[in-house]
């Protein structure tokens, strides 16, 4: 079965692909020196963190395509809602597929988006030190989209198109001529929401599968957004206040676009709910209040680093309640993102210690059980 068959009756407007209007020309650099030590070492530590996707996942292990994460009813916005009240236990199970299938088809679309973007930042940057950091983001956001093709082709069976809020980021990335826009899209925007959504879901996730696939996916994501900062902080000391302003008005469309994007709007169209009213129920979710402030967790601490704390900005995520995020420490928090995956490489790692010590003595308990040939 290919991809088309699997997707939801909202089908993709522009046929099987989709080709962004890309700006900016590729740069040579005759400067084969080390430059920055610090994205030398992201470079190293990039290389020394590949991994196959087909060998460290259990992709063995069962999914239920009708509960495929295992989180909470609670977490859906329609539950405790008249709809909800009024849906037989099948319809919420349908409830269950579609919502992690869009999210997860999010996940997907905006990896292909990363993968594209990072390939143009090895295109266009004019350091060395940048590109070769970047070409081993490359080959991790290809493995990013092996893996999460394979859950929604092999575990979910559903498959829903990119959300046009995340489409109209990923053009205004690849459209700007200017080398640092791709890194200020796709590594500050748009992994930072990723890596908060992948980390809350992973959180409360009861399923083995995707907590392995998220846990892995953010080790690597962890990197990509160090490198983001460190790039731009070091690019940005040298621009003048309205270069720096411009960036600013980009971050601000690009956050209101991110905020808006996590809605959802389509699956609760599909599971038979006008849009005026799916709108509504969405708007008046609580829960949803906190779920985009969670996201932006990773965003507004990045884009201060960088240097990029104008009095629009500001404003901007005041009235998006997410300002004292600021202050949130995110080295920790990409530390805590980096150690999840070996922590639960160690526990692996345990379980199949402890699984073939009780092999090993099943046999020899059974061996004593046989009668003595003599």
């Amino acid at each position: 079965m290919t991809t088309k068959d699997l997707y939801t009756c909202t089908q993709p407007t522009d046929g099987d692909s989709w080709a962004a209007d890309a700006a900016g020309r590729p740069v040579f650099t005759w400067e084969y020196d080390p430059e920055r030590g610090h994205l030398l070492d992201l470079y190293q530590k990039g290389k020394d963190r590949q991994w196959d996707a087909t060998r460290r996942i259990d992709w063995e292990l069962e999914v239920d395509p009708y509960d495929p994460v295992g989180v909470p009813d609670e977490t859906n916005v329609l539950y405790g809602s008249a709809h909800w009240d009024r849906m037989s236990a099948a319809n919420r199970a349908e409830v269950r597929r579609h919502s992690a299938a869009w999210q997860f088809s999010q996940f997907l679309h905006g990896e292909q988006g990363a993968l594209i973007c990072a390939a143009r930042i090895v295109e266009t940057s004019p350091g060395l030190d940048a590109k070769l950091y970047s070409a081993t983001q490359v080959v991790d956001e290809a493995r990013h989209v092996e893996i999460y093709t394979r859950f929604l082709h092999e575990k979910v069976g559903l498959l829903y198109p990119i959300n046009d809020k995340l489409q109209g980021l990923l053009a205004d990335s690849l459209g700007d001529s200017r080398w640092d826009m791709p890194y200020l899209g796709m590594q500050v925007l748009i992994e930072g929401l990723a890596l908060a959504a992948f980390g809350l879901i992973r959180d409360t996730a009861t399923k083995p599968l995707p907590k392995q696939l998220l846990a892995y996916v953010m080790q690597d994501e962890a990197r990509h957004v160090a490198f983001g900062r460190i790039a731009l902080r070091d690019y940005y000391r040298q621009l003048s206040d309205a270069e720096l302003r411009e960036r600013e008005e980009f971050v601000i469309e690009g956050c209101y676009l991110m905020r808006d994007r996590i809605q959802g709007v389509e699956v609760l169209e599909n599971l038979g709910l006008r849009t005026a009213e799916a709108k509504e129920l969405i708007e008046a979710s609580e829960l949803m209040r906190v779920f985009r402030t969670l996201l932006f967790a990773r965003i507004v601490p990045c884009v201060k680093d960088i240097g990029l704390w104008g009095p629009r900005l500001q404003q901007a995520y005041l009235d998006m309640g997410v300002f004292e995020l600021g202050d949130a420490n995110l080295d920790q928090l990409m530390a805590q993102d980096e150690d999840a995956a070996d922590v639960l490489d160690a526990e692996r790692l345990r379980a199949e210690e402890e699984w073939r010590i009780a092999e090993v003595q099943a046999t020899i308990a059974a061996g004593r059980e046989l009668p003595d040939p003599a």
